[in-house]
């Protein structure tokens, strides 16, 4: 997936792009096979919103054994993971984990057949019909390539893990959690989303979202939580071949 490849320059914010280009580009050409393995993995076992338990112990496998610090349990099923490197900025990276009460119909041999019952009590099934899948193994990504690679940067990493983003609660039990005090104070923070709006191997970067933009999608700029950026599905869009946006960074900040 080509896209998941541009996902890792999130990790150039603290690097010399020109210098970093060819060996981003070279380290995840060769970690592809086994990240594809853990985005069909992801796939065919989505969890929803505050039940991302086995999604969470995966993100949060791959970043100990990457090198990081790690906390699970954050408001509820989150993720916390941070990486010292010395003086230097805080960085905060963020994936959102849950799928939608969505019956998967795309025929693929990775597909998911889960079953769940939503909020509303109603049982169906389950799908990252929303691209989190992708997030969750561009997040994996990130944090191993960053703590390889300690010598080109310097600064402090906060990688998370947010439940619950479909529902607009899991950013909010994280800060309820301590987010901001239990852990390193982000002087930047960084989240991506898949979208239909853009075609596949395009980045767009935006310092912060339109307010409009924010009200049509039902979030607050003063509420301080992650803002929701999806695909449209009313619009026959396919989230497997979008590009990446880094939304609204100016709702993370404490």
């Amino acid at each position: 997936m080509k896209h998941i490849a541009l996902l890792l320059a999130g990790a150039a914010a603290l690097v010399s792009i020109p210098a970093q280009a060819d060996q981003i580009s070279d380290a995840i050409k060769a970690e592809m096979p086994g990240l594809m393995t853990i985005y069909r993995d992801l796939h065919a076992n989505p969890e929803l919103s505050f039940e991302e338990k086995r999604s969470a112990g995966i993100m949060a496998a791959a970043a100990k054994k990457a090198g990081f610090e790690v906390t699970e349990g954050v408001g509820k099923t989150g993720v916390v993971a941070v990486l010292k490197n010395g003086p230097g900025p805080v960085v905060l990276i963020r994936a959102d984990m849950d799928g939608l009460p969505v019956v998967e119909q795309t025929g693929l041999p990775f597909a998911s057949k889960v079953r769940g019952v939503s909020t509303a009590g109603v049982e169906s099934g389950v799908m990252h019909a929303c691209g989190h899948d992708t997030h969750m193994t561009a997040w994996i990504a990130v944090a191993r390539y960053l703590a390889a690679n300690k010598k080109d940067w310097s600064g402090t990493i906060v990688m998370v893990g947010q439940p619950a983003e479909e529902l607009g609660l899991g950013a909010r039990a994280m800060l309820a959690d301590g987010m901001y005090t239990r852990f390193p104070k982000p002087d930047y923070s960084i989240a991506f989303h898949d979208t239909h709006e853009l075609p596949s191997g395009v980045i767009g970067v935006t310092p912060v979202l339109r307010a409009g933009e924010c009200r049509q999608r039902g979030r607050d700029l003063q509420r301080r939580w992650w803002p929701r950026i999806s695909p449209a599905p009313d619009k026959g869009s396919d989230r497997r071949c979008g590009g990446i946006r880094y939304p609204c960074a100016d709702a993370c900040q404490p």
